[in-house]
């Protein structure tokens, strides 16, 4: 009776601490569900990798983002058309971009970089077409797509080899510019990656430089919309705490990450694989972050395309970042 009696209280005593962790693990660590709407504006690129994991693995909704939308776009310009007309809350793009909107005084935050890379932008020239070098662009036909990060480095490199490039400047959207590398329509192309790693695979071209080596690492940048981000700071905080889960798979299963991008795009795996080593994957806005963009903001204004550079302590907000890896324990 004794010993009946001490294991009757031994499985009292184990339900209710385990009812005890589970009200501890509702209240303290899930997440709570959250029914705010909003729209998620990201690229297929391969600097945005983080934002693709997150969509693919369904991160935002593990941190109780019920009220998610997606659109997936093919640059940051369109990410930002989509902010500024309302059709997006969040939008991701290269520095170039966030540096026009942010001098536009659009009501917008930068509140992290979640990848980039020094040269992860890269001139592939056609074969036949007589590229070696970057004096040979002058007076052949490049395909660009202007008011991105790719299009701003390749302004920098232009300046630090004394050339005027703009007039052999053709506007194409990356998914285009493949066929028109591939047709002779264009002499070379300027992209971010996975393009000219495609180009490479598909046997279209070669590469002639990176725009590396001009101090800029290319960051791709978190968006929002300054008035959402005030109504809603827990959905921020969420939305970050996803991409920062998506960074931490992507550094442990790189191959899994490179599947994932492969099946959304259909671009070759190996061709991705090559690609993400241009890159790196880190939620944070580092002291090396703002000055790649102060040192952007400074060309841009010098070259006249843009008045006045961006009060950076202004449009950068990195409170919903420290807030999520605190939250995180980390």
């Amino acid at each position: 009776m004794y010993s009946k009696t001490r294991i009757l209280i031994a499985t009292i005593i184990v339900l209710i601490l385990t009812a005890t962790g589970y009200f501890l693990y509702q209240r303290y660590i899930m997440p709570k569900a959250s029914s705010v709407e909003f729209v998620f504006a990201y690229q297929d690129r391969v600097a945005d990798l983080a934002s693709i994991v997150a969509v693919k693995l369904g991160y935002f909704e593990d941190e109780g983002l019920k009220g998610i939308r997606t659109m997936m776009f093919h640059s940051g310009p369109a990410c930002v058309e989509a902010l500024v007309y309302g059709k997006a809350d969040f939008g991701t793009m290269g520095d170039t971009t966030a540096i026009l909107i942010a001098a536009s005084k659009q009501p917008l935050k930068i509140i992290a970089t979640h990848g980039g890379g020094e040269n992860r932008h890269r001139i592939i020239a056609r074969y036949g077409s007589g590229i070696r070098s970057i004096k040979d662009l002058v007076g052949k036909k490049i395909a660009v797509k202007k008011g991105t990060s790719t299009h701003g480095g390749l302004m920098l490199l232009a300046e630090k080899y004394g050339l005027d490039l703009d007039p052999y400047l053709i506007d194409l959207d990356p998914s285009s510019q493949l066929t028109a590398l591939a047709s002779g329509a264009v002499d070379a192309i300027v992209a971010s990656e996975p393009t000219p790693s495609i180009a490479e695979y598909k046997k279209y071209g070669y590469e002639v430089a990176t725009l590396g080596g001009l101090n800029n690492t290319y960051p791709i940048l978190l968006v929002v919309r300054s008035e959402f981000a005030e109504r809603h700071p827990e959905v921020v905080v969420k939305v970050l705490r996803a991409l920062i889960r998506a960074s931490r798979f992507i550094h442990e299963h790189p191959a899994e990450a490179a599947g994932i991008l492969a099946n959304i795009t259909g671009i070759p795996v190996e061709a991705v694989m090559k690609a993400m080593k241009y890159h790196y994957y880190n939620v944070t806005m580092d002291p090396r972050t703002v000055e790649s963009l102060e040192s952007m903001a400074k060309f841009l204004r010098d070259i006249g395309k843009i008045e006045e550079t961006p009060d950076f302590r202004r449009v950068i907000d990195t409170s919903y970042l420290k807030e999520a890896y605190r939250e995180l324990g980390s």
